[in-house]
């Protein structure tokens, strides 16, 4: 692909390191809160949602159900991507971030207060989807606020080290969403979790929400988007523009997300369902693994980050594919062995090791392949986009896919090949994008 003045990356920041971290603080503490909120969803849609609000005679229709649910988010996130993407390019990052934060908590804090299907009937599922379409909403305007407040001040040969911060907030809400039901469904039991204790940690996300907009109001705007203000360059119709002049990049990104996407939802969500459902194992364990992973990939995302300013973000990124097609049978080898070390093994190797290279070279891997004017606009389209047609649908197609199947996982493990060779093949296609330190 031609590189015209609109893609060249910007080369870097005059931001001093005490306002760097800063903002890396005020990055990690929004995106946690963010996906906590996400997270936590997925959690209770595979252990408790398809009994509370989609009962039904058939525990298989329940939980298609409850991850259709699931599946409604996404389809929500590039509607946000949109919207807070306009606002971030036209009137700042920082504004439009406030905003995600605000919408996700009182859309969370309201799904933890809803009454379940036995006290309200049918409105309890249309109640719970609504809340949900607002939790894509503000997921979607989220991520690509995030990542470019920090890669737009962090110096340019440092940028996938400081890129990393919010994708390990990621990686810590999942710690902190799966850790929260884990101590609630273990030290209630399964009747008090299932009548009341599920509801604790969505309530509690009200007060993380103040304490991240109270940080986020505190930090200075992207230097990048002030200098494209002071010069009057500001897109009058950013979404538009990026789609007519950035078309590429964004095919470049939806294509290049797929395997972490769909990879990262089939471990941490269909894997937790399957192994309870299926194999009969403890939800305990499930969560356990979860947190397992979620906990290595937090301190080797950064690791990957850095690396990626070192020898460029190809080369890792080319890596994190290839390790999805290597493990998508293994996996599963390993789950069925119902052995915890080979489960907690299998667990940390999809999500951390495999998923961990993709996620973490991501945020300047994609900054870099857009230009400044609609580079919020189009990092969320494509990111979003993305999300929609694959981690959205991962959980429901693969459990549909297992009971087609008689309860052979060997489809989604094929379905687990495509996805990694579509992005191994993307990323084939995309420039190096890196700018090396000089020495």
């Amino acid at each position: 692909m031609t590189q015209t003045p609109m893609d060249t990356p910007p080369m870097g920041t005059d931001t001093d390191r005490s306002t760097l971290r800063r903002v890396g603080m005020s990055s990690f503490v929004g995106a946690f809160v963010e996906w906590y909120d996400f997270f936590l969803y997925g959690q209770a849609a595979a252990l408790v949602f398809g009994k509370l609000f989609f009962p039904s005679g058939d525990p298989l229709t329940g939980t298609l159900a409850a991850f259709a649910t699931f599946a409604v988010g996404f389809g929500a996130r590039p509607i946000g991507g949109v919207i807070f993407g306009h606002l971030g390019d036209r009137l700042g990052r920082k504004s439009a971030l406030v905003a995600t934060l605000f919408l996700m908590g009182v859309a969370t804090f309201l799904i933890g207060c809803l009454p379940s299907h036995a006290a309200i009937g049918v409105w309890a599922p249309v109640l719970l989807v609504a809340l949900r379409l607002l939790q894509g909403v503000a997921a979607g305007g989220e991520w690509g606020g995030a990542v470019l407040m920090l890669t737009e001040h962090a110096p340019a040969e440092r940028r996938g080290f400081y890129g990393a911060w919010p994708q390990m907030a990621s990686s810590a809400a999942l710690i902190g969403a799966t850790g929260l039901m884990f101590g609630m469904s273990q030290w209630l039991g399964d009747e008090a979790f299932l009548s009341w204790g599920w509801r604790v940690p969505f309530l509690v996300s009200v007060v993380l929400i103040f304490v991240g907009i109270f940080i986020r109001l505190r930090i200075p705007e992207s230097p990048e988007f002030e200098r494209v203000k002071a010069t009057e360059q500001v897109a009058k119709q950013p979404v538009v523009e990026a789609v007519r002049t950035e078309w590429r990049s964004i095919l470049l990104v939806i294509g290049m997300r797929v395997a972490e996407n769909v990879c990262g939802y089939l471990v941490s969500v269909f894997a937790l369902s399957y192994a309870t459902k299926n194999l009969g194992l403890a939800a305990s364990l499930g969560l356990l693994a979860n947190m397992l992973a979620a906990t290595v990939q937090f301190f080797i995302t950064p690791l990957y980050g850095a690396l990626s300013d070192r020898i460029g973000r190809k080369p890792v990124y080319l890596f994190g594919a290839a390790m999805h097609v290597a493990l998508a049978f293994p996996f599963f080898m390993l789950v069925q062995t119902k052995s915890v070390p080979l489960i907690l093994l299998a667990w940390v190797l999809g999500y951390a090791v495999a998923n961990g290279a993709l996620f973490a070279t991501q945020p300047a891997f994609f900054t870099e392949l857009f230009g400044t004017k609609v580079r919020y606009s189009g990092i969320s389209i494509g990111y979003q986009f993305s999300a929609m047609i694959a981690g959205g649908l991962a959980p429901f197609l693969a459990t549909w896919l297992v009971a087609e199947a008689g309860g052979a996982t060997w489809p989604v493990s094929l379905y687990w090949v495509a996805v990694g060779l579509i992005t191994f093949v993307t990323t084939l296609f995309c420039r190096e994008t890196a700018v090396r330190r000089a020495r």
